[in-house]
């Protein structure tokens, strides 16, 4: 199989599973969208220098967290960060590709105001269900880290939702 067919398939493999992890991290439909093709162009652009070290899902992965937390970074140096606590939640019911109800888009609001490494480790724990094995795999770094990281997030979005009462 050539280079081209290799990687067209791999594409249809995983486009779907990098999609919702995109999602779940930039939140809306087109945004996800933009950084799976970012994904897919980085991948690849880097898929000669894939040797297997890492499962082809782990390597996809990384590169879409990367680049769902620089899609981030970036806008947040663009000033579209707003300080309107519902915007998030607005915007998610405002959006045909979301199907989840008022409590789903308050989760979501409480999620995307944890710092960037925070929200990514909840997302894939709580999200995901990935093992914190997985996740240390992934992020590179130590299963502590990682299960404080967490702790943190739940006891943020604890506090969001007892605020809201």
């Amino acid at each position: 199989m050539d280079k081209r067919r290799e990687f067209e398939s791999i594409v249809r493999e995983y486009s779907e599973q990098l999609y919702w992890q995109i999602r779940r991290i930039v939140l809306t439909h087109d945004d996800a969208n933009d950084v799976l093709q970012n994904t897919f162009l980085k991948a690849w652009n880097g898929f000669d220098n894939f040797h297997g070290e890492s499962k082809i899902s782990t390597w996809l992965s990384r590169i879409a967290i990367n680049e769902s937390l620089d899609f981030l970074r970036r806008n947040k140096h663009l000033g579209s960060a707003t300080s309107d606590d519902m915007s998030v939640a607005n915007s998610l019911l405002a959006d045909d590709y979301f199907d989840g109800n008022e409590t789903e888009a308050m989760l979501q609001q409480a999620v995307s105001q944890l710092p960037d490494v925070q929200r990514t480790v909840f997302q894939l724990r709580y999200f995901e269900e990935m093992k914190y094995s997985d996740i240390s795999e992934l992020l590179d770094t130590s299963e502590g880290a990682l299960k404080a990281s967490y702790h943190i997030a739940v006891k943020k979005i604890t506090e969001f939702f007892k605020s809201r009462d």
